[in-house]
């Protein structure tokens, strides 16, 4: 709990100073953007910059913490198992939902745009899973399980994981002007419109999505697994929002969730049987080797030397 708390004060902290630099940085003119995506990438810098310092700070600045104590070809083959598994796992809600005329494919579509924002989504999504994976199933999850277990390393990274996809600055109300006073109302904010009973079951959803890639981290002992899965993720819901546009009114519109017209109950359900399956399939056999690999998990890489 201790280093779930960090890492909250750690993000927000970031998230408070990007705020408070963007206002200088918006009244000069230099940049012509909205407030809100300024602040957002400020704050990603300031994570970016300050994370080795965090993560020394909880003496986590090392390969096997980090999820990457295996060599480089191993992990390389995870990431690239995981990508495809990752896309097969979501292809079938996002098959089910276009079934359900919940998500209905767009007409005439503009294969030139589609294919940029595929290459994008693929990119981009190698990107946010490298850095997400590497502080939640990486540091943060080893920071817990060596001193909590790895339930606990599951469950707080999970909702911590989940919890930040909605505490991000959003737009200020018309005729609000970007000054230290609208920087205060962004910021406060962040909480009120992130934590809407409308984002509860996208909220469910990434929270289970979490354990399993936690899961995933402990059964493996690494995070390549975890990055792979992530990335595919990413791809196969940006292609699909690229692809298709949003029905509300389908009799089943509510299997997806207010967060990005994908992620709701449908894939809280999904991703919920798959995480049990994977638990059970894997459990025996992994009680049977010793449980996870790497120093980065506890004791468990030195009972397979053993």
């Amino acid at each position: 709990m201790r280093a779930t708390l960090l890492a909250f004060l750690f993000l927000f902290a970031c998230l408070l100073l990007a705020a408070v630099l963007s206002v200088p940085l918006v009244q000069t003119g230099w940049i012509d953007a909205p407030s809100a995506r300024v602040v957002g990438r400020l704050a990603q810098v300031f994570i970016l910059l300050g994370l080795l310092v965090f993560l020394r700070r909880l003496g986590l600045a090392n390969r096997a913490s980090l999820g990457y104590g295996v060599p480089g070809p191993e992990l390389r083959r995870a990431l690239g198992g995981g990508w495809l598994l990752g896309v097969i796992l979501l292809a079938v809600p996002a098959l089910l939902l276009v079934q359900a005329a919940v998500l209905v494919p767009v007409t005439a579509p503009d294969w030139a745009l589609i294919g940029r924002k595929s290459s994008q989504a693929l990119a981009g999504g190698l990107l946010i899973a490298l850095l997400e994976e590497t502080f939640f199933r990486g540091a943060l999850f080893s920071a817990i399980r060596r001193r909590e277990g790895w339930v606990a390393a599951a469950l707080w990274p999970a909702a911590l994981y989940a919890l930040v996809h909605f505490l991000k600055p959003g737009r200020l109300p018309a005729g609000m002007a970007f000054d230290w006073s609208g920087a205060f109302y962004m910021v406060s904010h962040v909480f009120i419109d992130g934590l809407r009973w409308q984002n509860l079951d996208s909220l469910a959803a990434l929270f289970v999505a979490g354990v399993l890639l936690a899961l995933v981290r402990e059964r493996t002992g690494h995070i390549g697994w975890c990055i792979g899965l992530h990335a595919g993720w990413v791809w196969l819901i940006q292609t699909t929002r690229a692809l298709t546009d949003a029905n509300p009114d389908a009799p089943l519109a509510f299997l997806v969730g207010s967060y990005d017209e994908f992620i709701g109950a449908l894939m809280l359900a999904w991703v919920g049987v798959v995480t049990l399956a994977y638990w059970y399939w894997t459990g025996p056999r992994v009680a049977r080797r010793g449980g996870c690999s790497g120093p980065a998990v506890g004791s468990h890489g030195a009972d397979r030397g053993k």
